[in-house]
Order: C-alpha cells, then sequence, then structure tokens
C-alpha cells in the first residue's frame, strides 16, 4: 500500500519534470535560448547528473559566446562521459573560440588543448566529420610558427573524403580557395556538386564566383540551376 500511495505522489512530479524539460528543449529548437536556460538550470538542480541538460546548458552558453561557462558544462560532460566523441569536439570548439579572444600569449597555450580536443573526438569516432573539418580550419588559421599547415590541412582532406565524398571535395575546394587558387577550388566545388548535389554544395560554388573570382553571372547561373533541378 506504501509503494502504491508513493508512486501516486511522485507521478504527478515526474509528469510535471518531463512537461518542463519538453517545453525547455522546444524553446532551445525555437533558438529562444533566453527563455529556454532557467528552465534547464531548473531542471539540472531536480536532476543534477542528466547529461542531456548539461549538454543543452553547454550549447547555449557557447551560443551566447560565453566561452567560460560552456567549458564548464562540456568539461563535465567530458568527464561523465569520457567515451563520447561528441563532447571532446564542442568542448575543442568553445575553447577555439576562447582562444582568438584572448591576447597572442594566452591563444599560445591554448593551441595544444584545442587540437588534442579534436584528435580525441576522431580517436573515440572514426567517422567525425566535423572534428576533421575543425582540424582543417585550425591548420589553416595558424601561422606556420604556431604549427599551422597546409599539408596537415590536407591530409584532414583526405581523410574526409574517404568518410564523405562530398565533405572531401567541398574541403579541398575550402583549402584552394583559402589560398587563392581559385581556378581549382572551382574544379573540386564543381565535383561536390556532382557527388552531392545539395544546396550547401550550389552555395559553396555561386560564392566563389560572387566574392572571389567577381563572376557574378556564374554564381546567378549556378543558382539559377540548382532551383532548376529541385523545381522539377
Amino acid at each position: 500500500m506504501k509503494h502504491i500511495l508513493l508512486v501516486f505522489f511522485l507521478f504527478p512530479m515526474l509528469v510535471f519534470s518531463q512537461v518542463n524539460l519538453e517545453k525547455a528543449q522546444q524553446l532551445f529548437e525555437e533558438g529562444k535560448l533566453e527563455q529556454a536556460k532557467p528552465m534547464f538550470e531548473v531542471l539540472l538542480k531536480k536532476n543534477p547528473s542528466n547529461i542531456k541538460i548539461i549538454e543543452y546548458l553547454g550549447d547555449i552558453a557557447g551560443h551566447s559566446k560565453d566561452w567560460d561557462e560552456a567549458l564548464w558544462y562540456y568539461g563535465k560532460l567530458k568527464k561523465a562521459r569520457p567515451s563520447e566523441a561528441n563532447f571532446y569536439f564542442k568542448y575543442g570548439g568553445v575553447l577555439g573560440m576562447k582562444a582568438l579572444e584572448v591576447s597572442k600569449f594566452k591563444a599560445l597555450g591554448m593551441i595544444d588543448e584545442v587540437q588534442s580536443n579534436f584528435e580525441k573526438a576522431i580517436e573515440l569516432n572514426p567517422k567525425h566529420i566535423e572534428a576533421r573539418w575543425a582540424l582543417i580550419e585550425l591548420y589553416l588559421q595558424l601561422p606556420g610558427i604556431l604549427g599551422g599547415s597546409e599539408k596537415k590541412a590536407i591530409q584532414y582532406s583526405n581523410e574526409l573524403s574517404k568518410i564523405s565524398a562530398v565533405d572531401g571535395y567541398l574541403s579541398r575546394g575550402h583549402i584552394e580557395e583559402y589560398f587563392k587558387r581559385y581556378a581549382k577550388a572551382e574544379q573540386h566545388y564543381k565535383k561536390a556538386i556532382v557527388v552531392g548535389n545539395s544546396k550547401k554544395t550550389y552555395q559553396k560554388l555561386a560564392n566563389l564566383y560572387a566574392n572571389k573570382m567577381k563572376s557574378p553571372d556564374k554564381a546567378q547561373a549556378v543558382l539559377e540551376e540548382y532551383k532548376k533541378k529541385n523545381d522539377n
């Protein structure tokens, strides 16, 4: 009888908690982060070890560019789930964003940790696409004296091509575009269109034409081709 009474009293609380979680998730999906955050914080007090709630709060902090708060949440996630690749990826991404806002001296001391978190994500999930994209960008943006390397960027692009052909072509096109080898970038983006046939692939080529090759007519033609294919 006591067990029945306990369930009777607890059930409304459990239902209420679930409704609040669903409401907070809905607000998050709608981009209403300021409204979602206090709800998640209340839920976390009731469920301090709930991985999903901690991740939502980390994501909200990241979107709000509160890098230290995001690192705190993602750090908790790494400790709680040390085999989850995405938590290392998110931690590395936020740390990289923080490094862009501090002095060059401080950033220098953060680069190795940024890199190691992305590499850990790949170690845990050999097919992790986003971590490879992040490493490509890292090696492109870093000066050579700090570890920047086109060769390493290409290495990760080649790895991407084995996992996802379209990401392989897009990443190699991105590298060529970064070094202003626009004709080569154009070739890779065209190959990405053939393989992926997605809005993103067409947009990358159109942006190259419009912003780098100063060919707005070609950019417009690419976008019209995409629209024509998807209208049929």
